[in-house]
């Protein structure tokens, strides 16, 4: 069994915006450095060995301050980057709203049906999460993993860990600098806590329902 910390980053300077961030790299806010300096301490309770990280700077840096705490150094995944959101990335979220309202009302409805384009699906971000999912059965057993990643491949985790379908996307909270602790078994896998964000205090934000 592998017990997994799977964390969202801190606020961005485009979740504050209200954009789509995709595969940009828009960095922490104040808040946010704010936000991953408390989840840090939170976690510094914890006995984690491996932290691994989305490349991106807003993910990066929330993995190094928690990694700072643990005196770990985090290693960078690309299976944990963000959805490419094609051509919504970097707009707001009323804009897309306002341009692509059937395409948005489709995300909200029935996102397993998105495919943005120029960008990806979450049937391709569920590949590589199952293949993040399959090497840390064989490489931590036994161990206390985090992962630092996006909302959208966390929602699809959870989908992954429990064996229900990518319409039940949007069935999970996902706020900045939460987490979640799920135990990863062979067999089956079983979510402990969900989208906890007790340790923000003051420092908590809601996140948008469309992202």
């Amino acid at each position: 069994m592998v017990r997994l910390f799977v964390i969202r980053h801190a606020q961005s300077s485009f979740n504050l915006e209200g954009r789509y961030q995709g595969r940009l790299d828009p960095g922490l806010t104040e808040l946010g450095r704010l936000q991953a300096n408390a989840i840090a301490r939170h976690l510094k309770e914890y006995p984690i060995k491996t932290i691994y990280t989305s490349p991106l700077s807003r993910t990066y840096d929330t993995a190094l301050a928690i990694a700072k705490e643990l005196s770990l150094e985090p290693i960078p995944d690309e299976r944990l980057i963000e959805i490419d959101h094609g051509i919504w990335s970097g707009m707001l979220i009323d804009e897309v709203q306002s341009r692509f309202e059937k395409d948005f009302n489709l995300w909200l409805n029935s996102p397993h049906e998105v495919h943005f384009q120029n960008g990806e699906s979450l049937k391709e971000v569920e590949r590589r999460i199952v293949d993040m999912l399959n090497h840390l059965r064989l490489n931590h057993d036994g161990e206390n993993v985090a992962l630092v990643t996006h909302s959208v491949p966390m929602r699809v985790l959870y989908c992954a860990v429990l064996g229900i379908g990518l319409d039940k996307f949007w069935s999970f909270g996902c706020d900045n600098a939460c987490y979640s602790l799920i135990d990863l078994y062979d067999e089956r896998s079983v979510i402990i806590k969900l989208n906890v964000t007790c340790h923000l205090g003051e420092l908590y934000v809601e996140a948008h329902r469309a992202i």
